[in-house]
């Protein structure tokens, strides 16, 4: 486990232009994705539709082929499959965390694979829950370190759009699906 502050090598120049930038992050895995280049946010539903699971997957597949790092919040649903998808492509992919690194949300066979193959980060301490006021702080992260966001079929007044929302106060792109 790693912390960073904005004087740390490894940190994202991007995230110090955000509304109320972070100060410390933590991470697990490999922090040497943060190194600058191009990434994209892939962010949608908990509870998508099998077509929305095949474009999730299929979008992340394409960027990460084409050297794209894939961020996204490791939640169920569209981040699962966007994160798996860079992951099958022998890809990059960036978990934006609602709770600590060592605590990853949900836990299972995805996050121990971000652990050996991407990254974990979070502005929260190790030790911290998963808050339900944790993740639209999270979803500012997601936006500023992407280029674009992308967001595949989100729910009405969810995480998807306060993400879309960010990104666009971010002067970023975003793209719906």
């Amino acid at each position: 486990m790693h912390s960073l502050t904005p004087a740390s090598a490894n940190w994202p120049a991007c995230l110090t232009t955000i509304d109320s930038p972070p100060t410390k992050l933590w991470a697990r895995g490999d922090p040497g994705l943060l190194a600058p280049g191009p990434r994209i946010a892939i962010v949608g539903s908990r509870s998508p539709t099998p077509y929305g699971e095949a474009q999730a997957r299929r979008f992340a597949i394409a960027f990460a082929e084409a050297g794209i790092t894939i961020v996204s919040g490791l939640a169920r649903g569209i981040d699962s499959f966007a994160h798996a998808g860079a992951l099958d492509a022998g890809g990059k992919t960036i978990g934006i965390l609602g709770c600590g690194v060592d605590r990853p949300w949900p836990p299972g066979p995805l996050a121990t694979r971000m652990l050996d193959q991407g990254l974990l980060l979070s502005e929260f301490e190790p030790g911290s829950s998963p808050r339900r006021s944790h993740f639209p702080q999270r979803n500012r992260i997601i936006s500023g370190l992407a280029d674009a966001v992308l967001v595949v079929e989100a729910a009405h007044a969810s995480g998807s759009l306060i993400t879309a929302h960010w990104a666009a106060d971010q002067g970023r792109d975003v793209f719906a699906l």
